[in-house]
């Protein structure tokens, strides 16, 4: 039996499943709140075309609009200044390949539910390592913090100094990047980068260092809980936008079965 012939018997018998690690977009879902000098993200809305009536007998349907960056979403390379020049680095520019891939998820929740401001650092990272063996490359990486739990105003965590919120350091990223060569980086909170990455250097480390090495972006991620730390396979295909700096998306792991 070929490789694709045993999942897909696998899939059907229940020995592999499916966890979905998306929020479900909302008018409701919290964007991230830049300074009121830039602009913003627009949070996602819906309007209703017709609904088996006069303005559609037999069909209903609606017109969306959001922001790229609007609730589960990917970030492409060019999404950042680092990152404006790699080649292919628009999301319509993708190889699909680098879609789909092995996931590495490492704990963070214990330090996140103690400190709203934890950071994920390299000694975190080889701590991981010692455990649970060292990064292979092309990985994605993932850092479960269990902030998706969080709702409405907590989620962004907004004070006077702007949003506090886990995430990594520049040393933690750098890591990853030029260490292990990851495929990319995932976060359950509203960014890549802590809450206060503004404050480091470079500011928003993850974004500058992944995008300019070529690597990806996942934020807004769910149920991190339910992935185990190893052995899971990861399914992020964005939309296809031309010019596309990153898009909303349905993110899967498929996870075998014990």
């Amino acid at each position: 039996m070929s490789t694709l012939s045993d999942l897909a018997v696998k899939l059907t018998s229940g020995d592999v499943r499916v966890i979905d690690l998306t929020h479900t977009l909302d008018p409701d879902f919290p964007v991230i709140i830049l300074p009121p000098e830039f602009g913003q993200c627009a949070r996602f809305r819906m309007e209703e075309v017709s609904a088996y009536d006069h303005r559609g007998p037999a069909w209903k349907w609606h017109n969306i609009s959001m922001s790229e960056h609007t609730g589960t979403h990917f970030d492409a390379p060019v999404h950042w200044i680092s990152g404006r020049d790699v080649p292919n680095g628009a999301v319509d520019e993708i190889d699909p390949a680098a879609f789909v891939g092995s996931v590495v998820v490492i704990d963070c929740s214990e330090g996140a539910a103690e400190d709203e401001d934890f950071e994920l650092t390299p000694a975190v990272i080889e701590a991981w390592e010692s455990e649970h063996g060292q990064i292979p490359a092309g990985a994605w990486v993932l850092m479960r913090t269990d902030w998706s739990k969080r709702r409405g105003a907590a989620y962004l965590n907004m004070r006077d100094d702007g949003a506090h919120s886990p995430g990594p350091t520049p040393d933690a990223i750098r890591m990853l990047v030029e260490q292990r060569d990851i495929r990319g980086f995932g976060t359950e909170t509203v960014g890549t980068d802590a809450g206060q990455g503004a404050h480091y250097t470079p500011p928003y480390p993850a974004h500058y260092i992944l995008h300019g090495a070529g690597k990806y972006g996942l934020q807004c991620l769910a149920n991190l809980d339910q992935l185990p730390a190893t052995g899971a396979v990861l399914m992020a295909a964005p939309l296809k936008i031309k010019n596309g700096t990153g898009s909303p998306l349905r993110v899967l792991a498929m996870v075998e079965n014990t």
